[in-house]
């Protein structure tokens, strides 16, 4: 990214320089001064240029290839400035700032293995100077991700991209603004670049809603700025446009470099609002462009929170992610900090929001060269979870600029700038389709038989959903299944067998984030025998009464289908309590729980000569809590049960 990296930070020297024209009016300066001092006023490719026909000539001393690699470098001719890096090196071992700067430029060339090396050379001779700890860990980290790709497909957008810089994609609903270099002759030229400042253009969308054609430059009137425009962020309803824009006026940062003073035309944010067929702009509250710059905005979901890049005081590094709150008003809060889960002591920038999770680009982390695209969730500076995208988003060179511009089920969809080798000159536009890993929730069943705790073979499985409705019926086989189940959709499970009383579960709706399992187990209580008696587990009454509640409506229900699917079956039910209260009471209570629940599985249509009701009060207790006797209150609820006998079948 040769343009905008450079330009939020300490290096937007764009135009007016104080001393060079003056001086240049009162005597002919030399070659070498005249390219000195372009390289001082950050006018990177006129010095560079200057300094090559020097050279055709002369040799250049140390301070002057010192200057050139520098020029390549800011402006991010990487494979140039690797060369003249090299050079200044050998020519000078024990400049420290060339060394890391040579690293550097080795690792943003993709060179891992070199700039390991060089990273360990360099604390070796200077090992009071930078830390290398995170360029060690992303030479690593990249290493480590090209061998195991995302399932990113990025495709460079030729239809748009030409030899000069493309970036910064604002999706809208007809099609795309972007900032990019024109390459007509009459356009003015950055004498930091050697190309056309940066203005907006627009692009259509193909059939498939996402390949980008048919470039124009735009003709309205923020494009009429004097130095670079763009990029642009914009509100859902598409008539407020953020404009990050060059300042061009006479209130220009004031700086001092090597004797010399100039202006540096910081960054300014521009709110343009449409008024008919027009534009109207007016400056963003915060902007500051005496002491620093602002731009890069990103809008919040609902519009109400402003991100942007600036290097204001107060941050964490150079360049920081800031947000400020819409008032009821419409004006904007007093700039916040986003925090420390996003900022860095490097440099943050190109923030955009999709939903809760905020992408931005940072070279303060340990990334694969040079800024790399990070995201994180949350909002305004209470953010967590910020990870990598990794590569093929990431690459060795500049990443940045990423938008989501739609999401499914299964993919997402949107762009990003880089100035990775490959491309169509210099920043590209890419787009990016990222189809979402298949998450699956998958249930294992196993089926028991109760009494003997052994593994059942040959029941059926029959599934619900939320409603009763009916979804599959399948058969088991052996004593386990599996099955896929839905995302966010409720289960009922019953699995049932000739013999036997079924069994049921509810699986609740499950929102999974990573392949999940549920495990289930069935157990059958057999019925086919002859004085097998079992427990019906959760029936409950109200105190001191008898009516059939729902909840045990539904133990019972699965009764009645045991019934109906075995219709040689006759069984006794009974009631049982604890020992409290008097022996009298107890056992009419439980006659009458116990007819009861006969009756209620009559009127589910089972013959009553099949059934037979039987209270036995305290008279069957499974344990010595008889009258008198001190048990907890688990102890007493094991005698209160309802049973099942089974008299024939």
């Amino acid at each position: 990214m040769n343009v905008f990296k450079k330009l939020i930070f300490a290096a937007a020297f764009s135009a007016s320089i104080i001393g060079v024209s003056q001086v240049e009016a009162q005597e002919q300066l030399s070659l070498r001064d005249k390219a000195y001092q372009f390289y001082l006023a950050g006018e990177y490719a006129k010095a560079a240029n200057i300094y090559g026909r020097i050279q055709e000539k002369k040799e250049l001393t140390t301070k002057e290839v010192a200057a050139v690699a520098d020029a390549f470098y800011q402006i991010n001719e990487y494979n140039s400035a690797e060369q003249w890096l090299q050079r200044l090196t050998q020519l000078d071992p024990k400049d420290a700032e060339a060394s890391w700067k040579y690293a550097r430029i080795l690792k943003i060339n993709g060179k891992y293995d070199d700039a390991r090396t060089s990273f360990l050379e360099f604390k070796k001779h200077f090992p009071e100077s930078k830390d290398i700890t995170l360029e060690l860990a992303g030479c690593d980290s990249a290493l480590l991700w090209m061998k195991d790709p995302s399932a990113h497909v990025i495709k460079n957008e030729n239809e748009v991209n030409t030899s000069f810089a493309e970036f910064g994609i604002l999706a809208l609903s007809n099609g795309v603004l972007y900032t990019a270099e024109p390459s007509v002759q009459s356009a003015a030229i950055s004498g930091m670049t050697g190309n056309a400042y940066l203005k907006i253009f627009s692009a259509g969308r193909d059939d498939d809603g996402i390949s980008l054609k048919y470039p124009v430059l735009m003709g309205d009137i923020f494009n009429d700025a004097k130095y670079h425009v763009g990029p642009v962020a914009s509100n859902e309803d598409q008539d407020v446009l953020f404009v990050t824009r060059t300042y061009a006026g006479k209130d220009a940062e004031k700086v001092k470099r090597d004797g010399m003073r100039f202006k540096k035309h910081n960054l300014e944010l521009m709110i343009y609002k449409k008024s008919g067929e027009t534009w109207v702009g007016e400056p963003f509250q915060y902007n500051n462009v005496e002491k620093y710059s602002v731009g890069h905005a990103g809008l919040s979901t609902d519009g109400k929170v402003l991100y942007f890049a600036s290097d204001m005081p107060g941050g964490n590094g150079g360049v920081d992610i800031w947000y400020s709150q819409q008032n009821s008003d419409g004006t904007w809060a007093t700039p916040q900090n986003a925090g420390r889960e996003v900022n860095s002591a490097g440099d943050e920038m190109f923030p955009s929001l999709f939903g809760d999770t905020l992408y931005f680009s940072s070279d303060g982390y340990a990334g694969m060269g040079g800024l790399d695209i990070y995201k994180a969730i949350g909002s305004k500076s209470n953010f967590k979870a910020r990870q990598s995208l990794k590569y093929p988003v990431n690459s060795s060179a500049d990443d940045f600029a990423f938008v989501v511009s739609a999401d499914d089920q299964d993919q997402q969809y949107g762009y990003l700038s880089s100035n990775r080798s490959g491309g169509a000159g210099d920043d590209d536009i890419y787009s990016f389709v990222y189809t979402k890993p298949k998450i699956t929730i998958t249930l294992q069943g196993k089926v028991y038989d109760k009494a003997t705790s052994e593994l059942l073979d040959g029941s059926t499985a029959t599934m619900f959903d939320a409603k009763g409705k009916l979804l599959s019926t399948f058969h088991v086989n052996g004593s386990n299944f599996e099955r896929e189940l839905e995302k966010k959709t409720a289960y009922k499970v019953v699995v049932t067998k000739e013999g036997y009383m079924s069994d049921s579960t509810f699986i609740a709706a499950i929102h999974p984030t990573k392949d999940t399992t549920v495990f289930a187990t069935f157990n059958l209580q057999p019925v086919n025998k002859k004085g097998i008696t079992f427990v019906l587990d959760n029936i409950y009454y109200d105190f001191d009464k008898s009516d059939i509640r729902k909840d045990a409506a539904v133990v019972l229900d699965q009764l009645v289908n045991v019934m109906n699917e075995n219709p040689t079956l006759k069984i006794e039910l009974s009631s049982h309590t604890d020992s409290r209260g008097s022996d009298s009471y107890n056992l009419k209570l439980s006659d009458r729980r116990a007819k009861s629940a006969v009756d209620y599985i009559i009127s589910r249509g089972v013959a009553k000569e099949r059934l037979v009701s039987k209270g036995y009060g305290e008279t069957r207790l499974v344990n010595n809590c008889a009258n008198g006797v001190k048990c907890s209150e688990a102890e007493h609820q094991a005698n209160r049960r309802t049973e099942v006998e089974v008299l024939e079948y």
